[in-house]
């Protein structure tokens, strides 16, 4: 019932609620609904709500819709932004592609706010349809526990308060206050996979697989990934160390583990390395486990794994790095600060870019860093044109210093948040 909507926002943020909240809304139901629940919630708390829409122009009416989310969140008093996103080229899954731009796009937005908390318009029928497809693509444990009450990503933690929530008791919410919302004509494509398995609900449910099964499903799964995921945690922290920004585990540990265990804490290297957020397909991962046991090296998602003596090396792929180049004053690749103490008045010509066997031949010393060979071709240094002015990573320091932009200690973090 709608009377029980308010309840879904206190399980989700009380008894701590963020000092600040962002919004995603579209203009669909889910969405409006979820603003309007939002701003009564967060003006009864005095917490500072921001509304955020993304305009994906794949539309022609996109820019109306967003233009009448922002007439909404003015005539309650929330603060809106609309994000443009145009960046489609008709390459790869155009869902997959606009929802990872999406994302991207609203944590910058965040963060340009000091917001550190998104809420979404996810609801039960979503988790159903979510579930569905992955029963479609064979997933297993992670794949099956669908979407989460609230997950981390790039530095934002999303939020899902209703997402137990059925869609139909959000329209009943909106007409009983007469506030209207927008019905995107997507939604009745049924070349898209999620208005498949929305169609394919309704014929499960005589044999009772409808959105509370599923959703069941769900949360069975998710008290399962999150088991798996602590007895991960344990593993890596006896079995796991960091350096040069690549991920060491120890081999005869990593033996003795499940399967399972084994291929989520690859999964976990190989996303920290690349700094990539899905898992990578079954089958990948699964050629990778079949390499290492034949002790072979093998390169997936930009990165390569290899055995090195007692461990297993996941470290950035040099062939995916190698045409990288950012000022001094930049990320390199992402992940990577490099700075100098003193004074460089001829720092505006200076670059970063990867060793590769160019660099490594100007570091006369590289063995005494311990690191191998094959490791460091990946790691970044400080370029004069065609002379490596310093190499911190490979003994080479000459005052400067390397520094990952993430704490290391994220990554043992990444295998209980997401």
């Amino acid at each position: 019932m709608p009377e029980t909507l308010p309840l879904c926002l206190a399980e989700a943020f009380l008894p701590h609620p963020p000092k600040a909240m962002g919004v995603a809304v579209s203009g669909g139901s889910d969405s409006m609904a979820l603003l309007h629940l939002l701003h009564e919630f967060c003006t009864m708390r005095q917490i500072r709500l921001h509304a955020v829409t993304v305009d994906h122009r794949l539309r022609a009416e996109s820019a109306a819709e967003a233009r009448h989310v922002a007439r909404v969140c003015a005539e309650i008093d929330v603060p809106h932004d609309t994000l443009v996103w145009n960046g489609w080229r008709g390459e790869g899954n155009l869902q997959g592609v606009a929802r990872h731009a999406r994302y991207h796009k609203m944590a910058l937005w965040a963060q340009g706010y000091g917001i550190d908390t998104i809420a979404t318009g996810h609801t039960a029928d979503d988790q159903a349809e979510t579930v569905l497809m992955r029963l479609a693509r064979r997933s297993g444990v992670d794949g099956l526990s669908a979407i989460s009450r609230r997950s981390l990503r790039e530095g934002v933690t999303w939020v899902r308060p209703l997402l137990q929530a059925r869609r139909k008791v959000l329209r009943s919410y909106l007409s009983g206050r007469g506030i209207g919302w927008i019905d995107d004509p997507s939604n009745d494509d049924a070349q898209y996979d999620r208005i498949k398995a929305r169609n394919a609900l309704e014929l499960l449910a005589p044999l009772g697989i409808d959105a509370d099964a599923l959703g069941e499903v769900a949360a069975n799964m998710t008290a399962a990934r999150k088991a798996l995921d602590w007895h991960s945690f344990l593993v890596s922290k006896q079995f796991v160390s960091l350096d040069a920004g690549a991920v060491l585990i120890e081999e005869s540990g990593f033996n003795l583990e499940p399967d399972e265990v084994q291929r989520r804490l690859l999964i976990r290297a190989i996303n920290w390395v690349s700094r990539g957020y899905y898992a990578p397909r079954r089958a990948a991962l699964s050629n990778v486990m079949t390499a290492l046991s034949k002790g072979q090296a093998t390169t997936l998602n930009g990165c390569h794994i290899r055995r090195i003596a007692t461990r297993i090396w996941v470290f950035r792929e040099y062939n995916a790095v190698r045409d990288t180049e950012v000022a001094i004053n930049e990320l390199w690749d992402g992940r990577w600060q490099l700075s100098n103490d003193e004074a460089l008045p001829e720092a505006s010509d200076l670059r970063i870019r990867a060793l590769g066997l160019e660099g490594l031949e100007q570091c006369v010393g590289w063995r005494a860093s311990g690191r191998p060979h094959v490791v460091l071709k990946s790691t970044p240094g400080v370029w004069q044109g065609d002379r490596l002015v310093a190499a911190p990573l490979a003994g080479f320091a000459q005052n400067w210093q390397a520094k990952l932009h993430e704490e290391p200690d994220t990554f043992f973090a990444t295998l209980l948040s997401h």
